[in-house]
């Protein structure tokens, strides 16, 4: 089972002017230590959950360049990107620039976008649920193609005519496509067509086995090799060091149902000391399970 760190709460010590040495501390110890993946989130504003827009929120590939910069093996991406946020076109040429500076590490985590309230604050279109799944296909088919010899493309939302990305990713075809969610009439069919890994929330068996299902049968409708996708959790509400061992045997249950990686979110209070315990006690012991 392989770890990952989700900097999804900025509410850190010190304030903005230390926020950028903190998360430099956090993606250097995590990157040291063990942690296969680091993101942030995609948002202009905070969460209403984690405080809302008083709270702090970095613009997510500003930051990675910058924690690229701090790093030399951790794999960097958003969990995840909003559809809504970018132009298809302008964010191919920004996820293959990340992952051109940073040694083909970047990861393309995209989802449909869900915070209306961030869209009106800064006067950015958001569409019904409907259109922003087809713009979410759409996007998918675009950054497919850019990184696979580009040229055109005609779709009902985005009209691309010279689709050309020089230079190309590090890796062939493309950083791995990961789609955020759990809706099963819509994300985990993009899945199934699409991606290269989902992003299920939570770590309840029961319920990713559920999921996981609805993605098996998606998988035969379009001929797709279930065992080809990487499947992940993200267990943000759980605090892995209040209790380890339950923990743990929690991720030991979702292993079993061939979940591979499985993300966390550092205690604000304190975040390079939680990735430094994280990557002494938890990574060693994830690397047995699974």
């Amino acid at each position: 089972m392989k770890l990952g760190v989700h900097c999804s709460n900025l509410s850190w010590p010190g304030g903005a002017e230390a926020l950028g040495p903190t998360l430099a501390a956090v993606a250097r110890t995590a990157d040291a230590g063990g942690v296969t993946t680091l993101t942030l989130m995609d948002h202009y504003f905070q969460m209403e959950i984690l405080g809302g827009p008083p709270e702090p929120m970095l613009e997510g590939y500003t930051s990675l360049g910058f924690v690229a910069g701090q790093t030399s093996r951790l794999e960097l991406g958003l969990l995840v990107t909003g559809v809504t946020y970018r132009h298809p076109g302008l964010l191919a040429k920004i996820v293959t620039t990340l992952d051109v500076l940073s040694g083909g590490r970047a990861m393309f985590g995209i989802g449909a976008a869900w915070y209306e309230r961030e869209h009106r604050g800064l006067g950015v279109p958001y569409p019904p649920t409907r259109e922003r799944f087809e713009r979410l296909e759409e996007t998918l088919q675009i950054v497919k193609q850019a990184w696979n010899g580009g040229g055109s493309f005609e779709g009902r939302h985005y009209r691309l005519e010279e689709l050309t990305l020089v230079p190309q990713p590090v890796r062939p075809g493309g950083p791995r496509v990961m789609i955020g969610g759990s809706g099963e009439r819509k994300t985990l069919r993009l899945v199934a067509r699409y991606g290269d890994a989902c992003n299920l929330f939570g770590v309840a068996p029961e319920e990713v086995q559920h999921k996981l299902d609805v993605l098996r049968r998606h998988c035969d409708e379009v001929g797709r090799d279930y065992d080809e996708i990487a499947k992940t959790v993200i267990a943000s509400r759980t605090r892995p060091l209040d209790d380890l061992d339950g923990w743990l045997a929690s991720i030991e249950k979702v292993a079993a149902l061939g979940v591979e990686q499985v993300w966390a979110v550092p205690d604000p209070s304190d975040p390079v000391g939680w990735t430094e315990q994280m990557t002494e006690h938890v990574v060693p012991r994830l690397a047995e399970i699974g």
